[in-house]
């Protein structure tokens, strides 16, 4: 049929079924060559290094198939990339496309980023340079993913890098709950994003935004963004904004989805010299079981290079400059916590740029009595809490209507006078 290639044709590249690398890199030259059509994988099992892909380009993996990238590092091609904000020489994404339109990974098979022993290498600290991401779409406009498992990611799962108009729907990911950095979803500088109907379980953050670092060349916002109906399992963080978000993060929905067994719900984080400004963001009709703690926005987040630095730590106020972050426009409704276990929600601004109109509304917590004690942020100093209500340290603007804590130890609302409500 016109339009697909079919990748058994390209049987006679294959290395005896052992490597389709030269397969599926013809049969994406072929139909490059006809402005684009369907690489089809049928059912089977494929190993690859690389796939590259080309614009008008969709890579469909059908229902049986499964592609297995090869275990050998040293045959990874390398691009020049940015990983976590830092520009340089990494090892070439699974799936990649670069300055692509119309470019789509789709189907009900299975992509398999054969991780451990990039895992491995990386607790061993033997790695020559990043990991690959097993899909990283880069400058890429009208991009889809819809319908496929990914497991076993190396790094980041997907990943849109400055992109427009991103699709992610009705994908599953799995990684093992150890299994480093392995993120599920994270649009970077992107703008014009949907994730729908999506299962996520990954051993870091489930659905992170990120707009890059103080370090990040060129800073671009990650903007006009919804995410709906997902299930959100085991990960550090279900959905999560930065800490990456020097270029601003603004314009997101999140509705109907749940969280389960998350470390933490909703979770912003920053610090200082990162600049950048999370906005408008609208979070609502969620449900989170076993959360550890529901909403975190931390502005004094340390892990990185130079997160233990004493401007990174310290308490005191700084001068507000170009590289001052700032939370503002957070609003939370019709959401129901049950068997949180280390704190209802945790919210510390910086001095001089306190967190800025927080609004919950028609939200019911419960705590566990019996959680397990938890450290409801990442920064210095804190120790872990058990059943703990909100705690708050420069907020400003704060308004809860209608949010009803249960079972919280030492009182619901943990606050000094650093916080201003609004009634």
């Amino acid at each position: 049929m016109d339009g697909i290639y079919n990748i058994l044709d390209y049987r006679d590249r294959s290395k005896n079924n052992t490597d389709w690398t030269e397969a599926f890199r013809a049969a994406v030259s072929d139909a490059g060559k006809a402005g684009g059509g369907i690489v089809y994988v049928p059912a089977g099992k494929y190993a690859t290094y690389s796939i590259r892909l080309e614009s008008n380009i969709t890579l469909y993996v059908a229902a049986g198939a499964q592609l297995d990238f090869m275990e050998d590092i040293e045959g990874y091609e390398t691009v020049e990339t940015e990983f976590e904000g830092i520009a340089g020489e990494a090892y070439m994404p699974c799936i990649y496309a670069l300055g692509a339109h119309h470019v789509a990974v789709k189907g009900d098979g299975v992509i398999n980023g054969s991780g451990a022993v990039w895992w491995k290498q990386v607790r061993e600290h033997t790695l020559k340079r990043p990991r690959p991401y097993l899909i990283c779409f880069q400058e890429c406009e009208h991009v889809r993913i819809e319908g496929v498992t990914l497991c076993n990611s190396p790094a980041w799962t997907v990943h849109p890098l400055y992109c427009r108009d991103v699709l992610i729907q009705g994908i599953s990911i799995k990684n093992p709950p150890d299994s480093p950095n392995t993120d599920g979803i994270n649009p970077d500088g992107c703008r014009d994003v949907r994730i729908i109907n999506c299962r996520v379980d990954v051993g870091d953050d489930c659905i992170t935004l990120k707009s890059g670092t103080e370090k990040t060349p060129v800073k671009r916002p990650c903007e006009n963004i919804m995410i709906a109906n997902c299930a959100l399992l085991h990960g550090h963080g279900g959905i999560v904004i930065g800490s990456e978000m020097s270029g601003g993060v603004r314009n997101v929905t999140v509705s109907n989805c749940i969280f389960q067994d998350t470390d933490r719900g909703l979770r912003v984080k920053t610090r200082r010299r990162r600049g950048g400004i999370v906005e408008n963001i609208h979070f609502s009709n969620c449900i989170m079981d076993r959360v550890m703690c529901p909403f975190v926005f931390n502005m004094y987040y340390f892990c990185g290079e130079d997160g233990k630095a004493d401007y990174v730590r310290d308490r005191e106020a700084y001068p507000v400059d170009d590289g001052t972050p700032g939370i503002r426009g957070i609003h939370i409704s019709n959401v129901t916590v049950t068997n949180a276990s280390a704190a209802a929600g945790f919210v510390y601004g910086l001095k001089e740029m306190p967190v800025s109109g927080v609004t919950l509304s028609n939200v019911r917590i419960t705590m566990d009595p019996a959680g397990a004690p938890g450290t409801p942020a990442m920064m210095d100093g804190l120790s872990p809490v058990s059943a703990q209500g909100f705690f708050l340290r420069n907020a400003r603007e704060l308004v809860f209507d209608n949010v009803f804590i249960t079972n919280a130890r030492g009182g619901e609302i943990l606050s000094d006078d650093s916080v201003e409500w609004s009634s």
